[in-house]
């Protein structure tokens, strides 16, 4: 190996390392995040409800700052505009009743809870569907736009795969709508449905697996680069 061919080889190796290790580094420091966001979150879910944001909170709303917050408000339930978002909970394979909340200053989209399907029918738990002003307390939830995961929501069709505000809005006809929605806490409905409170809570953290595994690929390249270094002509 000539000594020209030898020092590209050294150099793309040490390039290749310099690489790796900013990978390392940014799992370190998106481990410092996950970690921020997990304690933040905490606190919130366990914090005394606050009021549901209005109109004037809506452009600030953001997952970072504001998903999983205990929030609080009052209105009627438009039940004849329901929408059921297919899900998969701890109950089986079901849906999200997602039911419109008139409060006095906007519309608020609540997910209810969990109905399994012989439950789909509205006929099939009408006793559970308060038909006066009632109090709801739960989670603020960011929209989920689209669909699911190779599954996209089809208003016309009525058929739903994630829980996505506008579209949902748009589809019901529903005026000055939250931008977020509410999943409704563990409070019984009558008739036992829906069942509220199965919010799942989870952040994967893989960062340090990922860090430790950028961080010994770049050693094996500088150990490569200090090999070829070593070779004499």
């Amino acid at each position: 190996m000539t000594r020209a061919r030898r020092a590209a080889f050294v150099a793309t190796a040490l390039i290749v390392a310099a690489v790796l290790a900013a990978l390392g580094i940014w799992q370190v420091e998106r481990r410092a995040w996950k970690h921020e966001l997990v304690a933040a979150v905490g606190a919130r879910i366990h914090a005394p409800p606050v009021a549901a944001p209005g109109p004037d909170r809506w452009p600030t709303i953001n997952a970072k700052d504001d998903a999983y917050r205990r929030v609080s408000t009052k209105g009627r339930f438009l039940h004849d505009r329901e929408t059921l978002v297919q899900a998969v909970t701890e109950r089986g394979a079901g849906y999200w009743v997602l039911t419109p909340l008139k409060t006095p200053d906007f519309i608020l989209i609540v997910n209810r809870g969990f109905v399994p399907k012989d439950r789909k029918a509205t006929a099939t738990r009408a006793t559970g569907n308060p038909p006066g002003e009632v109090e709801v307390t739960g989670l603020l939830r960011v929209t989920e736009p689209g669909g699911a995961f190779l599954r996209t929501n089809d208003p016309a069709a009525n058929r739903w795969y994630s829980r996505d505000v506008a579209a949902i809005a748009k589809a019901r006809g529903l005026g000055e709508t939250a931008p977020y929605f509410v999943d409704a806490d563990s409070t019984p409905n009558r008739g036992g449905y829906p069942v509220g409170g199965l919010t799942i809570v989870r952040f994967p953290d893989n960062h340090l697996v990922y860090a430790l595994t950028w961080f010994a690929l770049c050693a094996l390249s500088l150990f490569f680069a200090w090999r070829l270094w070593r070779i004499r002509d």
